[in-house]
C-alpha cells in the first residue's frame, strides 16, 4: 500500500507555515480590535456631539479609513519583522538539516556552532555529541577489527605452518610439538571466549537495568582466591589475604570475574619472592580491593594504557605466558558498569591493581 500524504491548506515549509499562521492570528486580532474601536468611537460621537447626518457620515468614513490603514500597516510590518526574526532563529536548524543529509550520505559533518542555550541550542549540542560519538565508535570498530586480525594472525600462522610441515613430512611430530600446537589452540579459544565476554559487557553497560544483589566482598574475595589454590601451590607463591567485610550491590559473576582476572595476572606475571597481598577495606567513598605483588616494570606512560583492549607491555612475553590483552579491559568494563573505579599504582617492580565499588 502506498502512503498517502494528507493535503493541507498551509505551505509545506515550516518557516512559511509558521509565518502564515501568525499572520492569520495577528490579522484577526487587529481586525477585531479595529472593529471594536470603530463602533465604540461611533457610539461616543453620537452621544457627545449633535451634528448633521453628513458630518456624522464623514467622521465615520474617515475613522474607518484610518483604521484600515493602521490595520494593514500593522499586519505587513509585523509579518515582516516576525518572518525576519523567525528565519534568524531557525538558521541553526538549516545547518542541522544539511549535517543530517551528509550523515545520510555516509559522511561525518563538522560540529555545528552553538550560539544560544535555548531548546534549539540544546538540540544542536546533543546532535554534535551524537555525531562525535558515532565517529568515535566507527574509529573504535576499525581499530578493534585491526587488533583482532593482528592477534589472530600469529597463532593461526603458527598452527598452519606446523600442520603443513607435518603434512609434507618436513618435521616429525613429538610430545613437545603437540604441546606447542595445543597451547596455540588454547590461546585462540581463550581469545574468542574473552571477546564474547567483552561483547556481553559492552551490551550490559548500555542497559539501564541488570540483575544485581547485595553480597559481602569478604566472602566473594575469599571464594575467588580459593579457586587459585592449586595454581599457587604449583608455582610456590604465597598469598596473604587481608579482607574486611563490606556489603556491595553487584553482579556476582561480573565482580568475581574481575577478582579472578587480577589474581590471574598477579600469578601469571609474578617474579617473586615477596608474597601476593590481597587487601580489602571499607572506606568512606566505598569498598576498595587491591591486589599487590612483584612483576615486570610498567612505565608510567603505559600504566593507563594497560586497560585498553589488546594492549600488552611486552608483546612477546605476554604471548609466551598466554596473555591476550583483554582481561584488564573486561575488568574495566565491569567495574565502570557498577559505577566504580579501577586503576594501578606501580613502584618499580612492585604493582598494586585496585578497584572501588559503592557500598550499599
Amino acid at each position: 500500500m502506498r502512503n498517502k500524504q494528507s493535503k493541507s491548506l498551509f505551505p509545506n515549509q515550516f518557516l512559511l507555515r509558521l509565518t502564515f499562521i501568525n499572520i492569520i492570528v495577528i490579522a484577526s486580532f487587529i481586525v477585531l480590535s479595529s472593529w471594536a474601536i470603530y463602533n465604540t468611537a461611533c457610539i461616543l460621537a453620537d452621544g457627545l456631539v449633535t451634528v448633521n447626518n453628513q458630518k456624522q457620515a464623514q467622521f465615520e468614513s474617515t475613522l474607518l479609513q484610518y483604521l484600515w490603514i493602521f490595520s494593514i500597516s500593522t499586519i505587513v510590518i509585523g509579518s515582516l519583522i516576525h518572518f525576519y526574526l523567525t528565519k534568524k532563529m531557525m538558521y541553526p536548524l538549516n545547518g542541522l538539516i544539511e549535517s543530517t543529509k551528509r550523515m545520510k550520505q555516509g559522511q561525518y559533518p563538522s560540529a555545528i556552532r552553538v550560539e544560544s542555550h535555548d531548546e534549539i541550542g540544546q538540540l544542536i549540542s546533543h546532535f554534535n555529541d551524537l555525531v562525535q560519538q558515532l565517529k568515535d565508535n566507527q574509529q573504535h570498530r576499525q581499530k578493534l577489527v585491526s587488533d583482532l586480525s593482528h592477534e589472530f594472525r600469529t597463532p593461526l600462522s603458527n598452527l598452519n605452518g606446523y600442520l603443513n610441515a607435518l603434512k609434507d613430512g618436513v618435521i616429525e611430530a613429538d610430545q613437545k610439538l603437540y604441546q606447542s600446537l595445543h597451547g596455540e589452540s588454547k590461546r585462540l579459544i581463550s581469545m574468542v571466549e574473552q571477546i564474547e565476554q567483552l561483547k556481553e559487557w559492552d551490551y550490559v553497560s548500555k542497559q539501564t537495568f541488570s540483575e544485581k544483589e547485595p553480597i559481602d566482598m569478604q566472602f566473594l574475595v575469599e571464594q575467588s582466591a580459593q579457586m587459585f589454590h592449586w595454581s599457587l601451590n604449583k608455582e610456590g607463591i604465597i598469598v596473604n589475604v587481608q579482607v574486611e567485610p563490606g556489603i556491595v550491590h553487584v553482579d556476582n559473576g561480573g565482580i568475581s570475574q574481575v577478582i579472578s582476572n587480577l589474581i590471574d595476572n598477579a600469578i601469571r606475571y609474578y617474579l617473586g619472592p615477596e608474597p601476593i597481598i590481597i587487601k580489602g577495606e571499607t572506606l568512606k567513598s566505598g569498598y576498595m580491593l587491591s591486589i599487590s605483588g612483584t612483576g615486570q616494570s610498567i612505565p608510567i606512560a603505559e600504566q593507563e594504557r594497560i586497560f585498553e583492549r589488546f594492549y600488552r607491555i611486552d608483546h612477546s612475553r605476554a604471548q609466551d605466558l598466554g596473555g591476550t590483552g583483554l582481561g584488564l579491559a573486561i575488568s574495566k568494563e565491569i567495574i565502570e558498569h557498577h559505577n566504580g573505579k579501577i586503576g594501578v599504582k606501580s613502584e618499580g617492580h612492585y604493582h598494586t591493581f585496585w578497584f572501588t565499588l559503592p557500598l550499599c
